[in-house]
């Protein structure tokens, strides 16, 4: 170095170059003119060679050295390459030991119109490059797993109402991944029902900082309805405070259809089983009961000896035969139940078939002073087993009839209202009621009575519950003593 500090010295110019050697950096140089190129002693030893193991030329840096399918990228670099710009390059080189490795080279142009070259340098990058391509495919395994699990990510921003959405959201929303969408136009995705419990479990994010884990039904831009899983997971600062929502959305309509058609085949199977155990019941009580005192009767005709005792003693068997006559048919209705329901279902009226049953009990409604009213705007249509129809509303409208409060004229209203997929008919009446609290495990029982009626058999709501179940149904009933009966009857 010169006296005026400025200047490099040959001495301080090769100590300068051995500690650029030793720094695993190669210095290069191409000339763009002559192909000739130059390369430190960095350059081979971070290649794994020594210098004059391998020839040092341009075309066994492309031949020999270069990966094939990085050459045109270099070659890009070096055309397009601006005079005074650093550029940044990665591509693989052959090492003498470890195959192929990611090396990053940053050249500079340089020229004085007669010649241009390039000078740069050389690092191995590899286990950082190693990184970034197994960062990135794990990214795109992660985005490939989502696909299949049709698993989506989503966030609320709290204070700016920012929503982001993943890719895969807008797939299952069936719109443009383009499309920017509100809090408020992601919940009105939800059908409305579900609306309300979505954005309370977010407000309750917010507040409280509660998960939530929901499953909704959703309609799709495309309108088609489906059920989705949707998590959220408050994300909070250090006061406790929550600063963002995350979460998923999950596709689950295939396994939520098969989880309910699975549930209601097992609540139709409990269905048919203690339908079975009580028919099963009946036969065993009532018909044992009934050739219990035949066969006693029978044996005391026999030991009879006067005529009269005889007579009376077939008065007594007469009577016990036509009772186990009755008995047989009730069983032979309770099992038709089960044969019709593989009869198809048709769209059937319910003014019609109610005008047919109050037209069937005219002189009864006539005799009890009754006030019988129906509204089935809501619902006018059902597809259903006519004949079902009719027994149920025939049944329901003599019951009220039958037990109708002493001190009033009978009012009976019969209604329909739809509720999502559900039909429901509404039967309610003013008459003497029931306790609940003492028979209302009894109420739809065969051969059950609770009021001194001499008419009263106890089958008629034991055969309606049994054909409202035996397509998929359920009834249900309210009652006060006194003020009358209310049975909610979900046909579909």
């Amino acid at each position: 170095m010169s006296a005026g500090g400025n200047n490099f010295s040959a001495e301080d110019a090769s100590h300068l170059a051995n500690i650029i050697d030793h720094i695993n950096i190669g210095i290069w140089e191409y000339n763009i003119n002559t192909n000739q190129v130059k390369w430190s002693a960095g350059f081979y030893s971070i290649l794994g060679y020594k210098p004059g193991e391998i020839e040092c030329s341009y075309s066994f840096f492309l031949d020999h050295l270069l990966y094939h399918q990085d050459k045109p990228l270099l070659l890009d670099a070096i055309h397009n390459h601006n005079e005074g710009t650093l550029n940044k390059v990665h591509f693989r080189l052959l090492t003498k030991n470890a195959g192929c490795q990611w090396f990053e080279s940053t050249a500079q142009k340089s020229g004085d119109g007669q010649e241009t070259k390039f000078t740069g340098s050389l690092v191995n990058i590899h286990q950082y490059k190693l990184l970034d391509l197994t960062a990135a495919q794990n990214g795109c395994e992660f985005k490939e797993m989502g696909a299949i699990a049709k698993i989506s990510g989503w966030e609320i921003d709290i204070s700016s109402h920012c929503l982001k959405l993943t890719k895969e959201a807008y797939n299952i929303y069936e719109v443009n991944d383009q499309d920017q969408f509100s809090l408020d136009e992601v919940i009105n995705f939800f059908e409305p029902y579900y609306r309300p419990v979505f954005k309370v479990a977010v407000e309750s994010a917010i507040k409280s900082c509660r998960p939530f884990d929901l499953e909704l039904l959703f309609r799709t831009a495309k309108n088609n309805v489906i059920w989705i899983k949707a998590k959220g997971l408050p994300i909070i600062d250090d006061f406790g405070k929550c600063v963002k929502i995350r979460g998923i959305f999950q596709d689950i309509d295939g396994i939520k259809k098969d989880g309910l058609g699975l549930q209601s085949s097992i609540n139709v199977l409990n269905d048919q089983n203690k339908r079975l155990q009580n028919f099963a019941y009946i036969v065993s009580h009532n018909l044992r009961s009934h050739t219990g005192n035949l066969q006693f009767m029978v044996n005391l005709h026999e030991e009879s000896e006067s005529a009269d005792d005889r007579a009376e003693v077939f008065s007594h068997i007469k009577s016990i035969s036509s009772s186990l006559n009755s008995t047989i048919e009730h069983l032979n209705e309770i099992v038709k139940i089960h044969t019709d329901i593989k009869k198809e279902r048709k769209a059937v009226e319910f003014e019609v078939i109610f005008k047919n049953v109050v037209s069937a009990l005219q002189n009864n409604i006539e005799n009890t002073g009754a006030e019988v009213n129906y509204d089935f705007t809501q619902c006018p249509v059902i597809n259903y087993i006519p004949a079902y129809l009719e027994s149920i509303l025939q049944n329901l409208l003599t019951n009220a009839l039958k037990y109708r409060h002493t001190d009033r004229n009978p009012v009976i209203n019969c209604r329909t209202t739809k509720n999502h997929k559900h039909v429901y008919l509404i039967f309610e009446d003013n008459g003497v009621g029931i306790d609940l609290e003492r028979y209302g495990d009894k109420v739809f029982g065969m051969y059950k009575t609770f009021h001194q009626n001499p008419d009263s058999k106890g089958l008629g709501l034991f055969i309606t519950r049994n054909q409202v179940e035996s397509l998929g149904g359920s009834i249900k009933i309210d009652s006060k003593v006194d003020v009358g009966t209310k049975f909610t009857i979900r046909l579909v």
